[in-house]
């Protein structure tokens, strides 16, 4: 069984806020890229609107989500003013830890709860 963990956040843009949002975000993935070796992926999305954005990163474990959720909360209180946090996805086996730091960042950021779905069976190939 893999300790992966995949770590999906979707939010709503608040109006008037997509280029300033789109430039801190690059300055986080440039953050998580220097500073977090043990990420596999750590990916933005935007849909066509710019109405909306999701983040995805993957993890080997929950360790590696722990350390994330911890160094960059400094830069997500930045997003504040420029987003709404509504939904956060956890597919994996988090820790207590990582549960209870989900849950302040969706508390800082917006609202809803942390939905963690276990994985049941499957595979992860990596170069």
């Amino acid at each position: 069984m893999s300790d992966a963990i995949v770590y999906v956040d979707t939010s709503d843009v608040r109006k008037g806020a997509l280029e300033e949002l789109q430039a801190g975000m690059k300055e986080l993935v440039d953050f998580v890229e220097a500073n977090e070796p043990r990420i596999i992926s750590y990916n933005v999305y935007f849909n066509e609107e710019g109405t909306r954005m999701t983040v995805m990163h993957v993890h080997p474990d929950a360790e590696s989500v722990e350390y994330h959720l911890e160094v960059a909360r400094p830069i997500f209180r930045r997003f504040v003013e420029l987003v709404t946090l509504t939904s956060t996805h956890i597919y994996g086996r988090p820790s207590e830890k990582v549960l209870k730091q989900a849950d302040e960042k969706v508390r800082l950021l917006g609202r809803g709860v942390v939905d963690v779905q276990a994985l049941h069976a499957g595979f992860t190939r990596s170069q």
